[in-house]
């Protein structure tokens, strides 16, 4: 008979599909509340993607922990130790975007008769 997987094991399924269904949502909101969103999971002590970072820094810890006393390779805690900073460079990096993505989410909708214009996503660089 197997035995039942340990609550921390179940919480982090449950966090995996409650963030499937996030994205599902997330598809299919209208721009606004998708904004909300994205601000609201980028927030960098509240949100998603900082309880992320936070998580595999503690993952990093328990990894070079493990790897001094020959548990684990030293290249687990490496890669932990590089995710870890990565993430949390991408966090700052995001959060000075906090602001306009909280301002479009509160933005009533539009009926201006002239669109705003798109903005180019491609930056060319000169050769």
């Amino acid at each position: 008979m197997s035995h039942p997987a340990p609550y921390p094991v179940r919480l982090a399924d449950e966090i995996t599909r409650q963030l499937s269904q996030l994205t599902d949502h997330l598809s299919q909101l209208p721009p606004p509340q998708a904004a909300q969103v994205i601000a609201r999971v980028l927030a960098p002590d509240t949100g998603v993607l900082g309880g992320v970072t936070r998580l595999v820094s503690t993952g990093s810890v328990f990894a070079k922990d493990q790897a001094e006393r020959g548990a684990l390779p030293p290249e687990v805690w490496l890669a932990l130790g590089r995710a870890s900073n990565e993430l949390h460079d991408i966090t700052l990096a995001l959060d000075e975007h906090q602001a306009t993505l909280k301002h479009v989410g509160t933005q009533p909708p539009t009926t201006a008769a002239k669109p705003p214009a798109p903005a180019p996503l491609v930056v060319r660089r000169r050769r």
